[in-house]
């Protein structure tokens, strides 16, 4: 039994696919599945069956050896981590997801921060959905996510981390901008840039019912699913749009745009960190928590 057989064995029922499991293991798919062959073979058992192309079923003896693999690859972490705790490093992996204007703004200080004192841990950073992100922590995929509370669902823990307002992003000499309250009527006056229909883009719909219970009528120029495109065309002045943002963030003051607030429409928001319910957490992710509430104003 050799130890790349174990890894694939592991990611192919964590994953579901031979196809995503190649990808993660970066092997192609018919070293893979060859890998599985001489598997069963030595065991003198099928672990896998496969149903039609795509579904994959695990045979009791699949099951078992799932539960083994797991074992040994927690064993493994366990024993580099104490290797490198002997020589006064700290060894782990750490994996984290969040949207790419959260990972933008708001991590570039932190992840230096994270780094330079643990230079020895395994960071990987996803730039995903909100979505997606609470799939992958639900799955046991990353350690962390970060998403707006709204968006958490029962049965993960959530850190609270910085508030966000949903504001209107207009070109800096926009009329709105001598306003000192807005209205959606105001607001409707002008092309919108909305983010697209999709089941991926909540805020979308959030938006449309928001006009739609004032019996506002409204007109889309553009739809763009990353803010920062979308910021780009509005200081060209080709529309207005909404974002959910971290109030007075020094970044947002360096392009030409005004942020105005729009409390009495939408209620405050908050990033919070996203986790799966735990006992214990290693030293090198609670220091990621703590390096996180360090910045969190």
């Amino acid at each position: 039994m050799e130890w790349q057989q174990i890894i694939g064995f592991y990611h192919v029922v964590r994953l579901g696919s031979f196809t995503k499991a190649a990808q993660v293991t970066f092997r192609t798919q018919s070293a893979l599945s060859q890998q599985i062959k001489a598997l069963e073979k030595e065991l003198g058992c099928l672990l896998i069956e496969r149903i039609g192309k795509r579904r994959l079923l695990l045979t009791a003896a699949g099951e078992r050896f799932f539960e083994f693999a797991k074992s040994v690859l927690r064993d493994y972490d366990s024993l580099m981590e104490d290797m490198c705790e002997l020589k006064g490093e700290t060894y782990g992996r750490l994996t984290v997801a969040a949207p790419f204007t959260t990972l933008y703004h708001l991590f570039p200080d932190i992840l230096k921060t994270y780094v330079s004192r643990f230079p020895h841990v395994e960071l990987t950073i996803l730039d995903r959905p909100q979505d997606t992100v609470v799939e992958l922590v639900k799955n046991g995929d990353i350690d962390f996510g970060l998403v707006l509370k709204s968006q958490v669902p029962k049965g993960l823990d959530a850190i609270h981390w910085k508030k966000v307002e949903t504001m209107l992003m207009t070109p800096i000499d926009h009329p709105l901008s001598k306003s000192s309250r807005i209205s959606l009527k105001q607001i409707a006056q002008y092309p919108l840039i909305f983010p697209p229909k999709s089941a991926k883009h909540s805020y979308r719909r959030k938006l449309e019912e928001t006009f739609r219970k004032e019996g506002i009528r409204y007109r889309i120029v553009m739809e763009s699913s990353n803010v920062e495109l979308t910021s780009l065309y509005v200081e060209m002045g080709m529309g207005i749009s909404f974002a959910t943002v971290v109030p007075d963030l020094p970044i947002l003051k360096q392009r030409r745009l005004n942020f105005l607030p729009l409390k009495p429409l939408f209620t405050p928001d908050i990033i919070t960190i996203v986790i799966k319910k735990v006992k214990n957490l290693p030293l090198h992710k609670k220091a990621f928590l703590e390096i996180l509430s360090e910045k969190s104003n």
